[in-house]
């Protein structure tokens, strides 16, 4: 993950800098070989990949995750996807301001992991609270986007 500054960014002042993450499979060297054409962009069915700063590729978790589909990446023309590598380099955190961790009955994260890395365990006199496998979650996002109070985000894997 790497935050880039645009010059509307810098103006805005850099409170407002958003970490720009890249479409699965394609690693650090994606601004070195992608021609900025949107194919990639046009092919995603769940349309959470954006035009971003400069014109490559972004991938949004506002809306829907990544289901892994393999679409964006057979779109390239320019062989910027390398599908032997993981998706992303980064997992599901759950913050302080989760509402199952405010006693507050919520699992939308968990329905919406189809891998199963997030599960709530029961606890005795509060709402069951949510535990998060980093090993299995493979970082689509999915649970960024149901999150009704924004509380999760995504944690670069250390090598």
């Amino acid at each position: 993950m790497t935050t880039a500054l645009s010059r509307r960014t810098l103006l805005r002042g850099a409170s407002h800098a958003r970490p720009v993450r890249r479409p699965p499979w394609t690693g650090d060297n994606l601004t070195d070989r992608c021609s900025r054409c949107d194919d990639c962009v046009a092919a995603c069915p769940e349309q959470i990949l954006h035009r971003g700063d400069g014109g490559f590729p972004e991938i949004r978790f506002d809306q829907d995750g990544c289901t892994l589909c393999g679409e964006c990446a057979q779109a390239c023309q320019a062989d910027v996807f390398d599908l032997a590598r993981p998706a992303f380099p980064w997992f599901a955190a759950i913050g302080s301001d989760c509402l199952a961790s405010n006693n507050i009955h919520c699992q939308s994260c968990q329905d919406a992991c189809d891998t199963r890395a997030i599960r709530f365990r029961p606890a005795l006199a509060r709402v069951p609270q949510p535990d998060i496998d980093p090993d299995a979650c493979t970082g689509c996002g999915a649970c960024v986007a149901v999150c009704p109070n924004n509380a999760i985000h995504l944690e670069k894997r250390h090598a």
